[in-house]
């Protein structure tokens, strides 16, 4: 899952910096829209070229995953990595994302290969191979998401279906926000990543989501210059006097936690959140992820929201 991505950049920071280096609704009805017409190659995006369309992509990434799917290349992909569990027709291999193996995706004779992160230069050692490799950064805005579907519409043949899943996911976004009433005061928030208190900063794309509903993110302090990426580890002291309105669980699936074990955890009966009950569980694999179930996660925030007493 994407998640295991954000934790992992949260660690790395935190090492270079002591090595003293400075839901609700489905998604709108996206997936699987009928092929372009028209599409022409070659194409060329970034360092990209490609002369024909591909019909055998290989993705090591759960949100391109999901992307390829919702905008019609489906039935181009014949292998995911082992983290690639939406959609559930999705062709799941034991390839990983996480690390890389240049030989076994040699194996799946792959004409493209999409990847979220250049994990042990495998890009230059697909490239070697002439295996041409597209990767898809984790978005740190909803523009960067439907840069990416766009981006992978124009590869795969698929641009005009990439847009039109783009425009449905800002429209649906945009009609969400606007049912949830203004608020006088702002919510705070905490968003967690694990027990161990990392969470996602507002300069992050799961704070750009927050911020469409005003709210204030009480992990912005662990982190006020960027430097450790915007996935900060927030000390259990600093939480509890940041004291937030409420707490959103992003490790439910992964590290079992809940409302309940939220609550159950030493000095934490004072915050308000706890004490008021305004604990959210979130789904790990929509709120980690980029793609076009981002409009659940969105859902999830605005019923969320809508639950806190003004």
């Amino acid at each position: 899952m994407e998640r295991r991505r954000l934790l992992a950049a949260a660690t790395a920071a935190i090492a270079l910096l002591a090595g003293g280096c400075t839901r609700a609704e489905d998604s709108g009805g996206l997936l699987e829209t009928p092929a372009s017409s028209g599409a022409s190659f070659p194409v060329t995006v970034g360092a990209v070229t490609l002369e024909a369309r591909p019909e055998k992509i290989v993705s090591l990434s759960p949100t391109a995953t999901e992307m390829l799917f919702a905008i019609g290349a489906g039935a181009q992909v014949t292998a995911v990595d082992d983290q690639s569990d939406h959609p559930a027709e999705a062709p799941k291999s034991d390839l990983s994302g996480f690390k890389p193996n240049a030989e076994a995706i040699a194996a799946k004779d792959p004409d493209l290969v999409v990847l979220s992160n250049d994990t042990e230069n495998i890009v230059a050692q697909l490239g070697k191979l002439s295996i041409p490799v597209f990767l898809t950064p984790a978005a740190t805005t909803l523009d960067d998401t439907y840069a990416q579907l766009g981006d992978l519409g124009t590869l795969t043949g698929h641009r005009a279906e990439a847009e039109q899943v783009s425009a449905g996911m800002a429209t649906r976004i945009d009609e969400i926000v606007a049912s949830v009433p203004a608020r006088g005061t702002p919510l705070s928030y905490f968003y967690e990543l694990g027990p161990d208190l990392y969470s996602a900063t507002s300069k992050t794309f799961i704070g750009s989501v927050f911020a469409r509903f005003g709210m204030t993110n009480v992990a912005d302090a662990a982190d006020p210059d960027g430097s450790l990426g915007g996935y900060p580890q927030v000390t259990q002291e600093a939480l509890v006097e940041a004291n937030p309105d409420t707490i959103f669980l992003a490790d439910v699936k992964c590290c079992q936690q809940s409302a309940v074990t939220v609550k159950a955890r030493k000095g934490w009966s004072t915050v308000t959140a706890v004490e008021k009950g305004q604990i959210f569980e979130l789904d790990d694999d929509i709120a980690s992820r980029w793609g076009p179930r981002t409009v659940d996660l969105v859902q999830a925030v605005a019923d969320a929201v809508r639950k806190v007493p003004a």
